[in-house]
């Protein structure tokens, strides 16, 4: 992935957000591997907490996170119907290193949801491996959305993808 530019891996999330802001978590899901992991790592825990050892907020295997996309897709997802109204911020986006066939690459996030008359800010960044697939299209290898928050207060809960 040495040819791998920031303008192609900042489309690429943009197109990520826009999905997820757009409630297409099928096409989403799509974009990653399926060795593909995506994790959320409690506020209180260094930046390398292993999901092994430590408590996550979330910590989904590729099958976990097909699960959580079909349960977040039905009607009887309590906790997101009505679904939430979000909108996904990337920016400062940097690709970290590169090597033969991956890129370790790191954004800022904003995500606001907004539901039953409130709206929630969840700020951090996100670090992702990103790599080629067949088709030569960039995919998720690993997602690891780490929130810069001190709790999730008055959040609650993370019911929505970051």
């Amino acid at each position: 992935m040495q040819n791998l530019t920031r303008s192609e891996v900042e489309d690429f999330l943009y197109h990520e957000a826009a999905l997820l802001d757009d409630w297409r978590l099928d096409e989403w899901l799509a974009l990653f591997t399926a060795d593909a992991r995506y994790e959320v790592p409690a506020t209180d825990l260094p930046r390398d907490a292993n999901p092994a050892s430590s408590l996550f907020y979330i910590a989904d295997d590729a099958f976990r996170l097909s699960e959580r996309v079909k349960r977040l897709n039905k009607k009887m997802a309590v906790s997101e119907q009505p679904r939430s109204k979000t909108r996904h911020i990337v920016s400062n986006v940097r690709i970290l290193a590169r090597s033969a066939d991956s890129a370790q690459v790191n954004a800022a996030f904003v995500t606001y949801r907004s539901k039953d008359g409130f709206t929630d800010t969840y700020v951090g960044s996100t670090d992702y491996t990103l790599v080629r697939g067949a088709d030569g299209a960039l995919k998720i290898r690993s997602k690891r959305c780490v929130l810069d928050l001190e709790s999730l207060r008055p959040q609650g809960r993370v019911s929505i993808l970051l």
